[in-house]
């Protein structure tokens, strides 16, 4: 496999967990993403906005809809120089409210990505991919987007296996 990256965002404090709330040290999709690293040796970068959501979870998601809803793409504390040297991208993120948060929007529709191999993974609490895999291939002009991996946020540390199975597709 030519050089990989894996760009993704996550979300670490309260998360919904089936059907509750609980504070993770680590997001569900940082998980995942870092299984991704280790399986392919790709590398890593954390896609984090300028402005935090609210800690609260449902706050936070009450964010996240205004920001779809109004089509508010996040100001972003950093970009990579360049995706040039990348043949293949993960691209991995939580499913809110049916598609990726805007963040990621923010920094995918900031590169040329033509020609590229994309290849999303999302976490969420049993809405799948949703509509994240339609809203790849408009925002990734120019890319192939594969068929994507969603992971049960609430299962996301005991996904190996899932992953890795998906990740040899992906090769």
């Amino acid at each position: 496999m030519a050089k990989a990256l894996i760009v993704y965002y996550s979300r670490r404090g309260e998360n919904y967990w089936n059907g509750s709330i609980k504070n993770l040290s680590k997001g569900n999709t940082e998980v995942v993403a870092e299984m991704i690293a280790e399986l392919t040796g790709a590398d890593l970068f954390q896609v984090e906005t300028i402005k935090p959501f609210a800690e609260d979870y449902y706050t936070c998601i009450d964010e996240a809809k205004k920001e779809l809803k109004e089509g508010i793409q996040p100001q972003l504390q950093s970009y990579m120089e360049s995706l040039d040297g990348y043949d293949s991208i993960f691209v991995g993120y939580p499913n809110w409210w049916g598609t990726m948060p805007m963040a990621m929007f923010s920094f995918l529709e900031h590169y040329d990505l033509s020609g590229k191999r994309i290849f999303p993974f999302c976490t969420n609490e049993g809405s799948g991919m949703g509509n994240s895999e339609r809203d790849l291939k408009k925002a990734c002009k120019g890319a192939r987007v594969e068929k994507g991996l969603a992971v049960h946020g609430a299962e996301a540390a005991g996904a190996q296996k899932e992953v890795e199975v998906w990740v040899k597709k992906c090769l």
